[in-house]
Parts: C-alpha cells; structure tokens; sequence
C-alpha cells in the first residue's frame, strides 16, 4: 500500500507548490472569474482582434486590419494583483499578461522558448527578468501573474518562479490586459487583487 500512496503524495506536494503566493501573501479580493460562456461584461474592453467566448473558453483571433496583436483590457486598476488562467497557442507567436498606468507598465511574455518579465518606462521593453521554457504550441499551458509594490513575478506550469523589481512597477496601474499573436485560447481565468486608490473611487 505504501508504494500506492507515494505517487498521491509527490502529487499533492507538487499542487501546493503549484498554488504558493509569489508576491501576495494573504488572500486578495476576488476581482473577475469570466466563466466565457456568455458575452463579456462591461468592465472588458476589446482594444484589438476579435475575443470571443465559447462553452467555458475564450478564443482570441488577430485580426489584420487591426495591424496590431489581439488585445483585451480589463478596466479595473489593481495595485496588487494575482491573475491565474490556461492558455493555449494555435500558432507560434507570443502570449501577455500586462497592466498599465496611462501608458503600458508591465508585461509576462510567453515567447520563443523563453518567459520574460518587461518593464515598460522606455519605448522598448526592458526585460528585467527571465526563464528558459518552451510552451508548446497546441498545448495548454498554466500561468499565474502577481505584481505588488515595484515587483512582479510569474510561474508557468511545474516550473520555478521567477520574480523581478523595477521602480516602475510602482506605478499606480489602472487596467490589466491579455494579449497574443494569431490565433489563442484562454480559460479558467482569475483575477484578484487590491484596487488602486484611484479605482476605488
């Protein structure tokens, strides 16, 4: 029985390291849980490409005109947030996690076998923090975001996370954002976190 038992215990060892607080650690105000099995509501804005939900999964197409990646904002400035959601690439290309003051702030970016942490005060993202990993295309893959304070951090499926700390992540954030190249999929999204002074008004 025992040799039966080991395999649930390195399994349930592996979820909570999965589950660990990067950033936050007491329980953040739950903020969104899309279900995108109806249309978004109003706090969701379309910036570029067509999102579109579909039975519990959110599917983001380019589209050309746009001359742009896909983009989704969520309007609620968080000034700590923990963002969690699966994502799947149809085609290769990145994946973002964002937030943004009047003006991009930071950004996860799933890409070319790597994921990055980018701070945005200059014109070209700075990238301030790094993981070698290939999230393969046509897989699902699991991503958790957290900032607090000037940090931010990241971790994607069972590997370590990496966090980073730039003065511009202080910056008083007013949205959250999703984006990607092509064509991806999205669900199980969750968004808590600590509105800014701002929002909260």
């Amino acid at each position: 029985m025992r040799h039966l038992l080991f395999p649930l215990f390195l399994a349930s060892l592996a979820f909570a390291a999965d589950s660990k607080p990067l950033l936050n650690e007491k329980p953040m105000p739950a903020i969104a849980a899309p279900t995108f099995k109806e249309p978004l509501g109003a706090e969701w804005s379309q910036a570029k490409g067509k999102w579109t939900p579909d039975n519990g999964v959110l599917h983001m197409v380019e589209v050309p005109e746009d001359k742009h990646v896909p983009v989704l904002h969520h309007k609620v400035g968080l000034a700590a947030a923990v963002i969690e959601l699966d994502f799947k690439q149809d085609a290769a290309g990145a994946f973002y996690v964002g937030c943004d003051s009047d003006k991009h702030v930071g950004r996860v970016v799933v890409l070319g076998g790597n994921v990055v942490i980018q701070e945005d005060s200059a014109k070209v993202s700075h990238t301030v923090g790094s993981l070698k990993y290939n999230a393969k295309v046509g897989e699902w893959h699991h991503l958790r975001v957290e900032w607090k304070d000037d940090k931010m951090a990241f971790a994607i499926d069972d590997q370590a996370p990496v966090s980073a700390q730039h003065a511009y992540f202080a910056t008083a954030k007013k949205r959250s954002w999703l984006a990607g190249s092509k064509t991806a999929d999205v669900k199980n999204l969750t968004i808590n976190g600590e509105k800014t002074t701002e929002a909260k008004k």
